[in-house]
């Protein structure tokens, strides 16, 4: 599975709207044939940054994830709405989504 990671520093102004204006898109990635999981949380240490956890099946999901439509328009007005360029982690891993934390049960 490719596993991604990305922070997204938004401006100040669009900080407490982010994650509506992203919604169309987070919507269209999860619909993919070949997504795992697309998932948004807002950083408790700084309220402009987003981070979003994503999965794909494979490389070529991905491939057209980026390829897709709804990717492009986003791609096309996110520079207008962060801060700086975002950060990534991009890692082909073992496996098919989430496993369970040995460490860790109910009690």
């Amino acid at each position: 599975m490719i596993f991604i990671v990305v922070k997204f520093t938004v401006r100040g102004e669009y900080a407490d709207s982010f994650l509506d204006r992203i919604e169309e898109f987070t919507l269209a990635t999860r619909a993919e044939p070949g997504n795992l999981f697309f998932e948004w949380s807002r950083a408790v240490a700084d309220p402009n940054e987003f981070v979003l956890l994503e999965a794909f099946a494979s490389a070529d999901a991905g491939k057209e994830h980026v390829e897709s439509a709804h990717f492009k328009a986003a791609m096309a007005w996110l520079p207008n709405v962060v801060a700086r360029t975002p950060r990534i982690v991009n890692v082909e891993v073992p496996g098919d989504g989430w496993a369970r934390m040995a460490e860790v049960t109910p009690a």
